[in-house]
């Protein structure tokens, strides 16, 4: 029970990792706080919390709207008391999201609204409800292309994980006397919803897959796990941190044939 008595928010719980430790994060005596753009997705996953014997509750969430979010954690506190960790896990993958060169305007924008202000945003209305609480710990999702560059290009996202890296390097050393420990969580490429349709193409699939010396893809629970430890105080003298999950991607040179 490395979470009791502890009220934990996680944005875009409704599928995917999101769900996964929404679901993990009960079984660890958290009281849940879900939220989602989609509404089913996002109360089916309290359901599930409940049916195992949780407590959670729903708030749709556009993470890149600023009184949505804001509400967010006024809600939570008015349901469960107080906010003590936040797991901002929300993100998109655009497909129309390529090269600097022909990247529109609208997917730039679209993909930065809510993979980096998304996030910015939770932190800016979070923050202020963790030292309501007395402290917490932020969790935000970065990526493993954070750190390194590809040839099969994705500029807008990219780009929004390296300011999710940077973001939280600052948040948490601004933070780090006030009792609030922030660290990002930088997953490889992982079997969800969110890739679905990139990994779909075999072709597509093996490009990536080549570089991954485990020579699989993660799974959802692997990465709830990461975060579970980043949430607990398994981790209590980490801040500032970068958490590669990745299969070993960012180790490789030369992967085994």
């Amino acid at each position: 029970m490395r979470l009791q008595g502890r009220v934990a928010s996680i944005t875009g719980a409704g599928s995917g990792i999101g769900q996964c430790a929404a679901l993990l994060f009960a079984r660890e005596g958290a009281r849940v706080l879900v939220s989602d753009i989609d509404a089913d997705a996002g109360k089916q996953t309290v359901e599930a919390v409940r049916d195992a014997g949780g407590d959670a509750h729903f708030v749709q969430v556009d993470v890149s709207v600023a009184a949505q979010v804001e509400q967010l954690y006024a809600e939570g506190e008015e349901v469960f008391g107080k906010v003590d960790v936040l797991y901002n896990n929300a993100g998109i993958f655009d497909g129309a999201d390529g090269s600097v060169t022909d990247t529109t305007e609208d997917t730039w924008d679209r993909v930065i609204d809510v993979d980096l202000k998304g996030v910015f945003l939770c932190c800016r209305y979070g923050v202020p409800a963790l030292l309501r609480a007395g402290g917490g710990v932020i969790i935000n999702v970065a990526s493993f292309v954070s750190w390194m560059g590809a040839a099969t290009p994705q500029i807008a996202y990219t780009s929004a994980k390296g300011g999710v890296l940077s973001m939280t390097r600052e948040i948490a050393t601004e933070y780090a006397r006030s009792n609030i420990r922030a660290n990002a969580l930088c997953p490889g490429p992982v079997e969800t919803p969110l890739l679905e349709e990139l990994l779909s193409d075999p072709e597509r699939r093996q490009r990536r897959l080549v570089h991954i010396p485990m020579g699989r893809f993660g799974r959802a629970e692997e990465m709830a796990k990461a975060a579970l430890f980043l949430a607990s105080d398994d981790s209590s003298f980490m801040t500032g941190a970068s958490l590669l999950v990745d299969g070993g991607i960012t180790a490789a040179y030369v992967t085994p044939e």
